[in-house]
């Protein structure tokens, strides 16, 4: 397993960037599975106030606490400019899902000295189950 993988999952403060109520979605999966297995995980999406009872918050700054890593789960217009409210807030681990990420989101996170994962959270919780 890649350091930066092991590293993150140990890590239990998430926010989750692009949650969605819907069940069928990707957004939702990854912060129910998170939530699941014990993590403290907060959701994001400026477009609800709230998934299954919990909060939604608009933005990382909104966040009640600095989450330790945070999980994207957007497109990559919305992920180029969330890293740098990221970086601003001191967050430096980051997990980008498949199609979350291009080249400019990659130099960008570099460029910010951020920790990166560019791997599916689902398929690396599974492996640790």
């Amino acid at each position: 397993m890649d350091g930066n993988i092991a590293m993150m999952l140990a890590e239990k403060t998430w926010a989750v960037i692009g949650v969605t109520p819907n069940t069928d979605k990707f957004g939702y999966k990854i912060w129910k599975r998170l939530k699941d297995r014990g993590y403290d995980v907060y959701a994001v999406n400026p477009k609800y106030e709230s998934i299954e009872g919990e909060p939604c918050y608009s933005s990382l700054s909104a966040l009640p606490v600095k989450p330790a890593v945070i999980d994207f789960v957007v497109r990559r217009n919305i992920t180029l400019q969330t890293l740098q409210e990221a970086h601003q807030l001191g967050i430096k681990n980051v997990w980008f899902q498949p199609g979350t990420y291009d080249e400019a989101v990659k130099e960008k996170a570099k460029e910010l000295g951020m920790n990166t994962v560019y791997d599916c959270v689902l398929v690396q919780l599974g492996k640790s189950e």
